[in-house]
This record gives C-alpha cells, sequence and structure tokens, in this order.
C-alpha cells in the first residue's frame, strides 16, 4: 500500500499527501476531500478504502490517522457550489482545498482517481489509489467520517430526510421524502433523479 509513496520519496520528494474526496454520487450535501500526509515508510494494514471497512472501523481509523499523520487537511464544497460548477469540479475545487489547509505544505500529491486537482504542486493521479496507496486510502477515511458529521448535523435541522441513515443518497426512503416535503437548501438541484415523477416533481418544486 506504499508503493506510489516510495516511488515519490525516490524522486527525492519529502513530503506526500493522499488526496481522496466523498460525497459524490449522493443527492444532498457537500462533497468533502481530505488530503493526508504520514512520515516515510509509514503502514497500517488496517487503513484501505474507506467503503471497504465499516463505519465503526471508520471512526477509529479517524483517531488513528489523526494522531499519526504529519498534517491532515479537510475541504469541503457545498449543494451550492456543485450546482454551479458541477460535480466533477467541485470534488476538485474540495481537493484543492483540503491540500491548501495542511498545516504542512507538501512536496507531491498522490490524487485518487483520473483528475489532477489545480495546484502548482507536482502530482499523480492514481486510478482506484484508495485501494493502492496508504496515504491515499487514510485521505478517503478522513473524508467519509469528516462528511458523515456534517450529514448527521444536517439530519438535525432537516429530520424528514433521515440523512442520518442515508447520509444524502438516493434510497428509497430519501426519495419518498422529497416527493413529499420537497427539496431542502441542502440537496443539489442540478442532478437528475432517475425516478421520472420525482423528477418532474423537483422542477415543479424548483420553480415554486
Amino acid at each position: 500500500m506504499d508503493t506510489f509513496e516510495k516511488l515519490a520519496y525516490q524522486k527525492g520528494y519529502k513530503f506526500i499527501a493522499g488526496v481522496d474526496e466523498a460525497g459524490r454520487g449522493p443527492l444532498a450535501g457537500p462533497v468533502v476531500a481530505a488530503a493526508v500526509i504520514f512520515p516515510p515508510g509509514y503502514q497500517n494494514s488496517q487503513i484501505n478504502d474507506s467503503k471497504k471497512i465499516s463505519a465503526r472501523k471508520r471512526e477509529e481509523l479517524y483517531e488513528v490517522i489523526n494522531k499519526d499523520a504529519l498534517a491532515v487537511g479537510v475541504g469541503t464544497a457545498d449543494a451550492d457550489i456543485i450546482d454551479r460548477i458541477n460535480i466533477l469540479q467541485a470534488s476538485l475545487q474540495s481537493m484543492r482545498e483540503a491540500v491548501l489547509e495542511m498545516s504542512l505544505p507538501p512536496d507531491f500529491l498522490l490524487i485518487d482517481g483520473l483528475h489532477k486537482i489545480p495546484l502548482q504542486t507536482p502530482q499523480n493521479a492514481v486510478i482506484k489509489g484508495d485501494a493502492l496507496s496508504v496515504s491515499i486510502a487514510a485521505a478517503s477515511i478522513i473524508a467519509k467520517v469528516s462528511r458523515d458529521r456534517i450529514m448527521e448535523m444536517y439530519h438535525r435541522q432537516f429530520p424528514q430526510y433521515n440523512f442520518l441513515r442515508n447520509k444524502g443518497y438516493g434510497t428509497k426512503e430519501h426519495c419518498a421524502a422529497i416527493l413529499e416535503f420537497g427539496m431542502c437548501k441542502i440537496h443539489r438541484r442540478s442532478f437528475h433523479l432517475k425516478n421520472l415523477d420525482l423528477k418532474q416533481t423537483s422542477l415543479d418544486l424548483a420553480e415554486k
């Protein structure tokens, strides 16, 4: 899980940040990104792609990562930004913010996915990086836990959508709640809903 980090160290880089995001797919809430720098040679066999570990384990590892890392940064892009610039650009923007929030500026970035982020810092985009790089995997955990906590906060404000359970994803329960109550301020109005009746209802609500 540290092959990409080793390659960067061999090129002379010292502070290598893994960067990932959580929340590209939901109908509501922000996309949240994180960046993590570990000490050279750091390994932890429990750190993996956040989607492959339980919520309880993610919470445990969140604390471990924050303790062991040299630096951690988190960035967010809210629904209004997603609607304005699209989810890909919002994801890249949140990743950029996460890097800039770090107390220790990285000199090399490992980015999960296909796209590099808008920074001059040397970087490498790694497909499925959250399963191949310990730094990216750690960033995926920080991003996921951070986003889940945000959605739990929104659940207290908008309990009718049960964000505590669905975290903004388009579950049957969540879609039914949108049909009944309409969209709230954190719903992504630019997202196309698969259910045609729901899509039309959303359009009607947006016009009111």
